[in-house]
């Protein structure tokens, strides 16, 4: 993804899902012609749906946004149904809101970690404790396998881009041994520095043997708006991963966590 042209938010009218238009709307601004498109998949949930509400969105955001929300509506399993919305509508990035570890119905969590693991696109997961939009700071979190594919890093300098922010690379050191100087790691040192060029600002090593604990401290004590990973489930020189960390971010982080495929 070189480019952000279409932003894909799923939406139920759940607090979840308004705090991620929310926060697709301040990413996008007035003064970019990014289309929103708002998927609402039918048959799930009590929700009644009232095509005024669509009408009552539209007012709403009209005056922040160059182009207008577009609406789709499908059937079908949440999951399957957003995977065909995003091939079909040809989606750059969906903003997702997620319920945290005070969720109302597993399924949203389930819901969500499932897209993030079969989407071609890059997933953006906003939690329950969104407040105030601001993309100063993104933490890219690494570990000591070698990025399966760099160009990925693309998706993450184009939001670098984009707000100026500067990233930060993280390390966690959950296990005996030296971490910094393989091949891997040098190979991925060589591919940061070229694809987010001025906007990496240091790399970090943390120990703690608790990876997803030892992120989220490094995000809280140095005022982290985005954490980026770069999930292994699609990955092609070694053994896929089963999505672990992206599942207990999903659940555990108080910030914005992007996921990139």
């Amino acid at each position: 993804m070189n480019k952000i042209s279409t932003i894909l938010v799923p939406f139920d009218f759940s607090k979840s899902a308004k705090r991620a238009l929310e926060y697709a709307v301040a990413f996008v601004g007035r003064d970019d012609d990014i289309q929103i498109v708002l998927a609402h998949i039918s048959g799930h949930g009590n929700f009644k749906l009232d095509p005024g509400n669509f009408t009552k969105l539209a007012e709403k955001y009209g005056r922040a946004l160059r182009k207008k929300l577009e609406w789709t509506i499908q059937g079908g399993s949440v999951t399957q149904a957003l995977l065909d919305i995003q091939k079909t509508k040809k989606i750059d990035l969906v903003i997702m809101g997620t319920l945290g570890t005070n969720k109302e119905d597993s399924a949203e969590q389930t819901n969500t970690s499932k897209l993030v693991m079969e989407a071609d696109c890059p997933v953006l997961m906003v939690p329950k404790g969104y407040q105030d939009f601001q993309m100063k700071r993104i933490a890219l979190v690494l570990g000591k396998e070698e990025i399966d594919d760099t160009q990925d890093l693309g998706a993450l300098l184009e939001v670098a881009r984009r707000f100026n922010a500067k990233v930060h690379v993280v390390t966690i050191k959950n296990r005996p041994g030296s971490y910094g100087y393989s091949e891997e790691e040098e190979k991925n040192e060589k591919a940061i520095e070229y694809y987010l060029e001025n906007f990496y600002s240091e790399r970090v090593f943390i120990n703690n043997e608790d990876v997803v604990d030892g992120i989220l401290a490094y995000a809280e004590n140095h005022d982290i708006d985005l954490v980026a990973i770069l999930p292994r489930n699609h990955a092609k020189r070694s053994e896929p991963s089963a999505g672990q960390l992206t599942q207990l971010l999903t659940l555990h982080s108080t910030v914005a966590v992007l996921a990139i495929d």
